[in-house]
């Protein structure tokens, strides 16, 4: 399993140049652990009602998002950091047992822990009459 982001690694690169890339970044750690994989994610802010994680053709997917909260209009700001909208970051996990997939979430960081992906050494014996 390769566990690697699905971008490119030059688009690291390129975010540099474009300051609203950056804010929607979801930073993460991945590394090994008693024969699983394991995704934390910083996802400071959020509610778990507002993740969703789903996997397709082999990618594990996390989605976040927060809306802004419009009710107070007499408001007349001086800066606004914030970001609100979606994060959205998707890992190649392989041919896994999906249903193996654990997650929680718990102060801001959603940790994830994936099966390994059997190793298939591409070879296929077949048996002789």
């Amino acid at each position: 399993m390769s566990l690697l982001p699905g971008r490119f690694y030059l688009d690291d690169f390129f975010d540099d140049f474009d300051s609203d890339k950056k804010i929607m970044n979801m930073n993460c750690d991945i590394y090994e652990k008693e024969g699983k994989c394991n995704i934390e994610i910083d996802i400071p802010g959020f509610n778990k009602k507002d993740i969703k994680m789903s996997v397709n053709n082999g990618y594990l997917t996390v989605e976040a998002t927060r809306r802004e909260n419009n009710d107070e209009k007499d408001k007349h700001y001086i800066k606004k950091e914030r970001f609100y909208g979606s994060y959205k970051r998707s890992f190649y996990i392989g041919d896994v047992d999906y249903d193996q997939i654990k997650a929680e979430f718990k102060d801001g960081i959603l940790k994830i822990e994936v099966p390994k992906e059997k190793a298939d050494d591409g070879k296929k014996y077949i048996d002789i009459n």
